[in-house]
């Protein structure tokens, strides 16, 4: 069975991002799925066993101080030789900021074409892809070379399939014109109980609706109270009621959950291109002609401070 290479996100530190075994999932209906470790000495063997569980054949160790110490540019060259000496099924890579500009500069090199943002891959290389900001999915192929794919986060449901797991050593030879920016410092983002926002299952976000940065209290309980990642529409993060780095949306991050709860969102395409591939959508706006409701799986025509700390007590009193 041909090798399909599936590019982990993940390190020591944090482990297998899910993103990483959503592809393996999906690798295993198009051939034999191997795992392409790039970074830092150690990082393979840390993440190892969750390949392998998740069913990785092979798993690639393309490590060195070079990879660790630089930005994209040598993970694409290391990664653009390996595909030559395998000759893959396809490529797959997890739609990150990193893993698109990754998957980018391997389709320079390669002179092959390229689909990102996917949420569905046939046995036959055919993707499902939403564009026009969110308004139209189309099944779309690579016409020229193997297919060279970015999943969205939260597209399918891993599922495991244990294998070998065989850690392969990858020739990590980078000439210094291929090496690029250097990484000079790091500093680890502090990290707090909510599960990270695109790879929530359940993802709460708050709008302009909310009213204010305090009120959002409101959509942070509900969210802690259902173990949800919170999110926020750009009119609310314009307004400074949230952060920018939680804003879902065209220009934001894009989600993906089994369940999205939108608080005093009105709906704009702009949000919409951010969210509509969630599985379940529930809205709970005070205007009724809200594009929301167009979209939304469940609706809720109410003042969401009184709508939810409502269904926050009927929640734990289902509990108890």
């Amino acid at each position: 069975m041909t090798e399909v290479l599936v590019v982990v996100d993940g390190s020591a530190a944090t482990g297998v991002k899910k993103v990483t075994l959503e592809l393996l999932t999906l690798a295993r209906t198009l051939g034999a799925p191997s795992a392409v470790v790039l970074g830092a000495p150690g990082t393979a063997e840390a993440l190892a066993a969750k390949l392998a569980e998740y069913g990785a054949e092979k798993v690639y160790v393309a490590e060195s101080a070079e990879i660790d110490g630089h930005l994209v540019a040598p993970k694409a060259t290391v990664l653009a030789r390996l595909v030559g000496e395998v000759n893959p099924a396809a490529v797959l890579i997890g739609s990150t900021q990193e893993g698109k500009e990754i998957a980018a500069r391997l389709a320079v090199k390669l002179d092959n074409g390229i689909l990102t943002d996917v949420v569905g891959l046939a046995a036959d290389g055919t993707a499902q892809q939403v564009v026009f900001a969110g308004s139209t999915i189309v099944d779309s192929q690579v016409t020229k070379g193997l297919p060279l794919v970015t999943l969205r986060p939260n597209s399918l449901t891993p599922s495991a399939a244990p294998a070998a797991g065989t850690l392969t050593p990858v020739d990590v030879t980078v000439d210094a014109s291929a090496l690029g920016a250097k990484v000079l410092e790091r500093k680890i983002e502090a990290k707090g109980s909510r599960p990270e926002l695109t790879e929530a299952s359940i993802v709460v976000s708050g709008g302009r609706g909310v009213g204010s940065a305090e009120n959002f209290k409101v959509v942070e309980d509900f969210a802690d109270l259902l173990g949800a990642a919170v999110g926020a529409s750009r009119a609310a993060t314009d307004s400074g009621f949230y952060p920018h780095a939680f804003q879902v949306g065209q220009t934001g991050k894009t989600v993906s959950p089994q369940l999205y709860i939108a608080l005093g969102i009105s709906g704009a395409i702009q949000h919409r291109a951010g969210m509509q591939t969630s599985k379940t959508i529930v809205a709970v706006n005070k205007d009724t002609e809200a594009p929301i409701f167009e979209l939304a799986d469940f609706g809720i025509v109410g003042d969401l401070h009184k709508v939810v700390p409502q269904a926050g007590e009927e929640i734990r009193k289902r509990r108890s």
